[in-house]
């Protein structure tokens, strides 16, 4: 993941975190990557001063009771937060990797066990949220970021609790992203359901497995018809043949006629096992197939930045577009995502002599994957008598980065490892 470095007009400390770089940004605020005293990196979440106001407080200290609410292992977990400060902040678990939109975009769709594995995981998630009386209302792509350790579900901006009567939403106003957004939720009705999720998860699992949205418009108004119509069908070109009676089902215009979450849980594990792999399995392919190749490694000072290409933690605006975004899909709320400009490569590195008899160790490790993407490898020590590299004085070490030939080490190793395994 890239960090852009700070501007002379961001602050350095926030909260007792030190702040380290830029890793999103949008209509309302800023996006950074922080650390803890004791050294436990955090995305910390600031409103813009120049939108800070009365209702900006209130919808800010919303999402922060929603995330001391929500929790699982697929949800990022509040960390620390001051809705009183100026500006108001939040800090969340840092997720080192690219958003789902980020990482079809560059490498294309998902083939069906992988999309089904990450169907079973979110909607698994979605339960336990479900479960603790909240609904998510604005899943989608960028809101799925694909880490180390497999996917978690980001942005509760939006969420609330289920049949509740409270919102801070003007009447008649629908807010969140209507290329994902299930029909009911887009005609304003109320109170939500669990089915406006589930319809959400559809509409993420079609953009994994075909590079597109249920419904591609580009004015807002033909897209909120669409979404509205009951007789425009979703687009599911593209879409795997095993794939396409579940997200049919999930994406019907009734949210009575879609499965609950417990039933989409059981028919991806259907998918998976019919193509002869155990869910776990299937699981550690997918977190080996979208992990990101190097760790996030914020830029020493003077160090140049690497090139783009890598996607940062999305910041979601409910209110307004981020100056010169794109725009993630026709008609979606604002999500920037703020790279840097390429540069040369700086940092040194060290070279790693093959051994294809060793056992790989380390996050990035699995047992059944052919293309492994990480290479979390170690460089072989420094001959007797070299000094290691050092940086400038007082300044942090840098990590190494790994060369080609580490990477490709790390593929013979892994590879070998994996032909010896039992399973």
């Amino acid at each position: 993941m890239h960090i852009a470095p700070l501007s002379p007009h961001d602050p350095t400390e926030l909260g007792g975190y030190e702040l380290l770089g830029r890793i999103g940004h949008g209509g309302m605020g800023q996006v950074y990557l922080g650390e803890s005293p004791g050294g436990e990196p955090a995305a910390v979440k600031v409103i813009k001063p120049s939108v800070v106001d009365s209702e900006t407080r209130l919808r800010f200290a919303q999402e922060v009771e929603v995330l001391k609410t929500v929790w699982g292992a697929r949800i990022a977990a509040l960390l620390d937060a001051d809705t009183e400060a100026d500006p108001p902040w939040l800090a969340t678990e840092y997720i080192d990797g690219p958003d789902l939109s980020r990482h079809v975009t560059d490498n294309g769709p998902l083939p069906s066990l992988l999309t089904a594995s990450l169907g079973a995981t979110l909607a698994e998630a979605l339960a336990t949220v479900h479960k603790q009386g909240l609904l998510h209302r604005d899943l989608k792509p960028a809101n799925v970021l694909l880490g180390p350790n497999g996917p978690k579900i980001i942005d509760f901006g939006l969420a609330v609790f289920a049949e509740s009567s409270v919102s801070l939403t003007a009447p008649n106003t629908v807010v969140g992203t209507p290329s994902c957004m299930a029909p009911e939720q887009a005609n304003g009705v109320k109170p939500l359901t669990g089915a406006v999720d589930v319809y959400a998860l559809g509409a993420v699992l079609l953009f994994a497995s075909s590079g597109h949205l249920p419904y591609q418009a580009a004015n807002i108004h033909v897209l909120f018809h669409q979404v509205t119509d009951p007789a425009t069908a979703p687009d599911l070109s593209g879409v795997p043949d095993e794939l396409v009676p579940l997200l049919t089902a999930m994406l019907a215009h009734l949210p009575q006629d879609r499965p609950t979450l417990d039933d989409v849980v059981q028919q991806c594990r259907a998918v998976i096992e019919a193509q002869g792999f155990k869910v776990a399995q299937a699981r550690r392919r997918l977190t080996t197939h979208t992990a990101a190749p190097t760790p996030a490694t914020p830029q020493a000072p003077g160090e140049p930045l690497p090139a783009a290409g890598a996607a940062t933690v999305p910041y979601t605006s409910e209110q307004e577009p981020a100056a010169g975004s794109s725009g993630e899909e026709p008609g979606a709320v604002a999500t920037t995502l703020l790279l840097p400009p390429s540069g040369p490569e700086a940092t040194p590195t060290l070279p790693v002599e093959p051994a294809p008899d060793a056992v790989p160790a380390g996050p990035g490790a699995t047992t059944d994957s052919p293309t492994p993407q990480r290479a979390d490898v170690p460089a072989a020590p420094s001959p007797a008598g070299t000094p290691a590299p050092t940086g400038p004085a007082g300044s942090r070490p840098r990590r190494v980065r790994h060369s080609a030939q580490a990477r490709i080490t790390a593929q013979r190793l892994r590879e070998t490892y994996a032909a010896r395994a039992t399973f």
